[in-house]
């Protein structure tokens, strides 16, 4: 007797087989014919199995008809044809044993359905909710492409530190990493803390990217990537942000803006048709009870070129638009999630990618463009914009000169001896490189329509809120 998955056992080439399925039960019904219909779920798939529970089980009457939703169980039958509407197969069982009960006075997951929100306070039960089960196993395929594409176009993975001393964002939000006793820390000749008594000796904090040494393995090995958890102490309490999440961050030598651009574009393109292809039940459920846009909205995205433009002229649609936005839209400002949705939504209805964005706005490893006729400085930066994410990709090229990366790090107040290092790959065997970041929780976003990032990673960690 084999063991199947729901998933394989739905299939109608399993119709004949002796099968053996482990899963928790989403309903039972029972019928006046001496049988009960137990709907069986494994997580496998969106899809419930239909078990055809007789009478003549031994524990039919003890267990059977007291089945409630989210008992475990293991079923043993025959594969069947299913007269059923929407279903190829059923279970006619042989035996079921219950494995563990769940009483339906306390279990949450009631067969009513709950918001979101709500789910969220249940983040250990809710995977096993249809919306939040699909959502994962998104996630999953997503993620899977990411290692797929990078590795099938000869990228290496790298693994980068989690635990950093050098902020790559320049931005100063980071989590501490400290074995000092807060209550008794030691003090140095000014009465602050000396970190220099800590564990790495120096103040050390948990990384928000890992470009820097991803720059460095690029830097020997060619094309590399880093896919990892990342983290931002930002008090930001909204639907986007998130205190941790993942990133995929690659970086490739001999690489100029527009390579960067197309990798971002092939990427993309990628990772949106694989989900199409696999995961079409659970985008059937995104589409018909979150976002009704979201197959049309992947499709367009998988057969259509990407708009591409420089921000000065994103700018002067923005001024031009006669849009009332909330944020005032002027040169040397960054862009806000309006302003990004305006380009991919309304005006050309489709994904964006920005380019050479002012160089005050931007981090100071940013490969500096001559100025421009106005005598504005700019960097080579881009970002890709979607349309009901906004921004999902970030990066650049990197500037491998060393004069100007002095320039560009002096002109904001970084001390080059903490980024020696960083500076000594200018030195020997400097190339043009470029690179860029997306996180993956945006792109699970995109490609499911979930409105709030909570909502797509197993355990969000936001302001006030470490559970689990």
């Amino acid at each position: 007797m084999q063991k199947l998955s729901v998933k394989e056992a739905r299939l109608e080439s399993a119709i004949g087989q002796s099968a053996i399925i482990r899963g928790w039960v989403r309903t039972r019904r029972d019928s006046k014919a001496g049988f009960s219909f137990v709907e069986v779920n494994d997580g496998s798939c969106l899809g419930n199995l239909q078990v055809l529970a007789p009478v003549e089980l031994a524990n039919y009457e003890s267990e059977v008809k007291h089945l409630t939703t989210g008992c475990s169980v293991v079923v043993s039958g025959e594969v069947v044809a299913s007269g059923g509407k929407g279903q190829a197969t059923e279970l006619k069982a042989d035996s079921l044993e219950v494995l563990g009960g769940a009483e339906p006075e306390t279990y949450p997951l009631q067969k009513k359905r709950h918001s979101l929100e709500k789910l969220r306070e249940w983040a250990h039960l809710r995977p096993r909710t249809n919306a939040i089960g699909a959502v994962m196993r998104v996630r999953n395929r997503v993620s899977r492409s990411i290692h797929d594409f990078f590795q099938e176009d000869g990228f290496l993975y790298v693994n980068t530190p989690i635990i950093t001393a050098s902020d790559c964002e320049g931005a100063g939000e980071m989590f501490r990493v400290s074995t000092l006793d807060p209550a008794n820390a030691p003090r140095d000749d000014q009465g602050g803390v000396d970190y220099g008594k800590d564990f790495f000796g120096r103040p050390s904090y948990l990384t928000v990217s890992g470009q820097l040494e991803g720059e460095i393995c690029a830097s020997a090995l060619g094309k590399v990537y880093t896919f990892g958890p990342t983290f931002r102490a930002e008090n930001s309490n909204t639907s986007r942000h998130l205190a941790e999440f993942w990133m995929v961050e690659p970086e490739a030598a001999f690489f100029e803006l527009t390579d960067n651009i197309d990798l971002a574009e092939r990427f993309l393109k990628r990772i949106v048709a694989d989900v199409l292809r696999d995961c079409q039940e659970d985008l059937g459920l995104f589409n018909q009870h979150i976002d009704k846009t979201v197959l049309d909205r992947l499709e367009k995205l998988a057969g259509d070129e990407f708009t591409r433009l420089p921000y000065t002229e994103a700018i002067g649609l923005l001024e031009s638009s006669g849009e009332k936005f909330e944020y005032p839209v002027a040169w040397g400002t960054d862009l806000q999630a309006e302003h990004e949705r305006w380009l991919t939504e309304k005006h050309f209805g489709g994904p964006v990618v920005l380019t050479d964005y002012p160089a005050s706005i931007k981090p100071f490893y940013m490969y500096c463009n001559e100025p421009d006729d106005e005598g504005r400085a700019t960097v080579r930066a881009m970002d890709v914009l979607v349309p009901g994410v906004g921004e999902i990709i970030g990066g650049s090229q990197r500037e491998h000169r060393l004069d100007r990366l002095l320039e560009r790090m002096a002109a904001q107040q970084l001390d080059p001896n903490d980024y020696w290092w960083y500076v000594d790959l200018r030195r020997y065997g400097s190339v043009p490189h470029s690179g860029f970041g997306l996180g993956l929780e945006r792109m699970v976003q995109y490609v499911t329509g979930m409105q709030n990032i909570r909502d797509v990673i197993p355990f969000p960690r936001t302001p006030g809120s470490a559970d689990f």
